[in-house]
């Protein structure tokens, strides 16, 4: 049975030990990823990085990390969302945006946003939002570097 649930500061490894293991993320990204993971740590009253951790028993399965995006109004940016590789394909990705489809709801927001690459390598990535009903809003192309496109996913919730 997975559980999901606030980050707690010793799941702090786990989730480091899984943005190591996971292919598609440069060092930068990594980092990055963790610096976020610190900030909802350190500050549990902080609301701009929001992380739930998905577990069973004693083992961490994967989080996300959404907060809602600045000067909007119920408009929440889906920062993260990461599966331990070892588990990527047994519906806990989909779990996890479950989850945060319903803690944004209760916050009275309406829509969520996920940027994403259009490089090959983010192909599952894509196909696992279009599969969960977020529908591709816009193409920014060359954002990240020439041939690497941004893509912005969206879902309005009801």
């Amino acid at each position: 049975m997975i559980i999901i649930r606030d980050i707690e500061i010793g799941n702090r490894s786990a989730l480091e030990n899984i943005l190591q293991r996971t292919q598609n993320f440069s060092e930068e990204e990594k980092n990055i990823g963790m610096e976020l993971i610190d900030s909802a740590i350190i500050d549990n009253n902080q609301k701009e990085y929001i992380v739930r951790v998905a577990s069973s028993g004693n083992q961490v399965l994967g989080y996300y990390c959404i907060g809602q995006r600045a000067l909007t109004e119920g408009v929440y940016d889906m920062y993260w969302i990461v599966v331990d590789p070892e588990k990527s394909g047994t519906g806990i990705g989909a779990e996890l945006l479950r989850d945060a489809e319903s803690f944004v709801s209760s916050k009275n927001g309406r829509l969520i946003l996920a940027e994403t690459s259009s490089r090959k390598d983010y192909d599952l990535t894509r196909r696992f939002y279009r599969k969960n009903n977020y529908s591709e809003l816009a193409v920014i192309k060359d954002f990240y570097r020439e041939s690497d496109s941004l893509v912005i996913f969206g879902k309005y919730l009801n």
